[in-house]
């Protein structure tokens, strides 16, 4: 597979669609392609992973910011890119990206605008600090794509919520809005849409001033008594992705998105 096209810039980087900046003690990533909602490339993970293992590489790097644009953090996987280089083994970017996020040591801060769906949602379970706009919109339609969950969030969202919760947000995969989010512990705060980034910039810098060992110390005290379970369920979790990528369910309801159309499983047993 060929790496993406890396172009150098005074301040920061782009690397497909992944803008890359420090300043203040903070990483910034932008996920930047708007035209399509921030549909998340096989580039655009190798991207996002890059990114974040220079955060951890880099010293004077305290935090890390997250985000999309003002109308959209990203709609997920882009589906036509994913079907033209599926996930075949672990080494696949989508699933390094999960890994690396999953076990940063360094605090993550994500401000979330708009749509923020399936891997955009499940990418907020290994985030810190995590702030939407009042017009944010979250779904985890894993199951409606003939899929299972991903990222930990089988073991994550069910301790977050418990199981009648969890079950409504994962079996029926509908979307849900930024109140449901922050009442479910996905989200720390909502805020109007104008105000997320700026906020969420601030609280990373607010972090990069803090003791730096102190925070990552802490950050790994948070998530230490689940930390194997998490592990274990990514790894569980990719194995029935691909398995399920694979599947007639996931076949038709693949061809269904593309087409513009209802799937039909009425003949699945």
């Amino acid at each position: 597979m060929m790496a993406p096209t890396v172009a150098t810039a005074e301040g920061g980087r782009e690397s497909a669609h992944i803008v890359v900046s420090v300043a203040d003690g903070v990483l910034d990533i932008e996920m930047r392609r708007p035209e399509k909602k921030n549909a998340l490339t096989v580039a655009m993970y190798e991207g996002l992973t890059s990114a974040l293992e220079e955060a951890e590489r880099r010293s004077e790097v305290r935090a890390v910011l997250l985000h999309g644009q003002p109308n959209v953090f990203t709609s997920g996987n882009d589906l036509q890119d994913f079907l033209r280089q599926p996930a075949l083994d672990d080494g696949h970017p989508a699933f390094r990206f999960v890994r690396t996020i999953s076990s940063a040591s360094k605090p993550i801060v994500a401000a979330v605008n708009g749509a923020c769906i399936g891997v955009g949602a499940t990418m907020l379970l290994h985030c810190d600090l995590v702030y939407a706009g009042q017009g944010a919109v979250f779904a985890l339609p894993f199951v409606n794509l003939g899929l299972c969950p991903e990222a930990g969030s089988s073991v994550l969202v069910p301790r977050m919520v418990g199981h009648a919760r969890a079950a409504e947000l994962l079996l029926l995969g509908e979307p849900f809005d930024a109140a449901t989010a922050a009442s479910c512990g996905i989200v720390g705060a909502v805020l109007s849409d104008g105000d997320v980034l700026a906020h969420a910039a601030a609280q990373a810098r607010k972090l990069a001033t803090k003791p730096p060992v102190a925070v990552r110390v802490s950050k790994a005290l948070m998530r230490r008594a689940f930390r194997a379970e998490v592990e274990d369920a990514i790894r569980t979790e990719s194995a029935e992705f691909r398995a399920r990528l694979a599947s007639a369910e996931a076949k038709e309801a693949f061809a269904a998105f593309l087409e513009k159309r209802k799937a039909d499983f009425s003949h699945f047993n």
